[in-house]
């Protein structure tokens, strides 16, 4: 969780401070130089894959801790979990390297490039039309398809669990808490809340993606369905790691304790001023 929390912040800090809000408003500095824009626009799709499929890596961990036993001393370690990460980084690092291949300077002033295009050739190359094809593909069925494959094997398993266990308490006669099943209940709760916004919220870039392809970049007419349809699905991909981080804090019980502490320091530091100031002024009387 706490990786999948450092690359939704990295994408709100290189995607929506970086990119939609510095660059857009410090025209005609260093930001706006070719080579450094190349660079922040790679970071900024390779952060959004690793939002993506890191999501997908704690679908499969919660499958693996819920409902295979026998795997899950193997797998759920922490150094298991940071040769994942690295591993889904590097190669996710290496699949979008074509992308620092398909913009040009949009001016070049003395010898210094400023800001970036498309280049128009590769609209026409068969290569990179194929190349977002298979992208938009992979990110419509197997990132999709394999959330909803785990899930619903996950929720499987704890129905048929729990109706297991129920059968056992009851045939027991016991009517104490069962902490196993609230564990599991709060586990699931946390998986449908982290998939489910995931899904809704990327849903519409990934289908618009998936229809309209390179046509919704080339069209920049902002009445276009096209181009309104791919910006409104952008926003609500990048409110995807919004909400994720709220999520990742507030469905854990010491966030919650840590946040309560916090909105109560101010009442307590007062209380206690106030404890002080009678004390002084009983000795004072005294």
């Amino acid at each position: 969780m706490m990786i999948m929390a450092v690359s939704d912040l990295s994408v709100i800090i290189i995607n929506v401070v970086l990119y939609e809000i510095l660059i857009y408003r410090l025209s005609h500095t260093f930001l706006h130089r070719t080579n450094f824009l190349l660079a922040i626009v790679y970071l900024m799709i390779v952060s959004l894959e690793l939002s993506q499929w890191y999501t997908v890596a704690f679908t499969v961990d919660r499958y693996v801790t819920m409902c295979c036993q026998k795997f899950k001393t193997k797998y759920c370690r922490v150094k298991t979990v940071r040769i994942l990460a690295a591993v889904i980084l590097i190669l996710l690092s290496l699949e979008h390297i074509p992308y620092l291949f398909v913009f040009q300077p949009l001016r070049i002033i003395g010898n210094t490039s400023w800001g970036i295009e498309f280049r128009l050739e590769a609209f026409n190359s068969p290569a990179y039309v194929a190349f977002t094809r298979l992208k938009s593909f992979q990110s419509l069925f197997c990132v999709f398809g394999l959330m909803f494959l785990f899930n619903g094997l996950t929720v499987r398993h704890i129905l048929v669990s729990s109706k297991s266990r129920r059968g056992f308490q009851n045939q027991m006669n016991e009517n104490r808490r069962d902490k196993k099943m609230e564990s599991r209940r709060n586990s699931i709760i946390l998986l449908f809340s982290v998939s489910g916004s995931f899904m809704l919220l990327w849903l519409p870039a990934i289908v618009t993606n998936f229809i309209a392809g390179l046509a919704m970049y080339s069209d920049r007419d902002y009445t276009s369905p096209a181009y309104i349809a791919a910006q409104t699905g952008a926003l609500l991909a990048h409110l995807s790691s919004c909400t994720n981080t709220y999520i990742y804090a507030a469905t854990q019980t010491k966030f919650r304790e840590e946040l309560k502490t916090l909105l109560m320091s101010p009442w307590t530091f007062v209380l206690a001023l106030a404890k002080k100031r009678a004390h002084w002024n009983q000795s004072f009387l005294s």
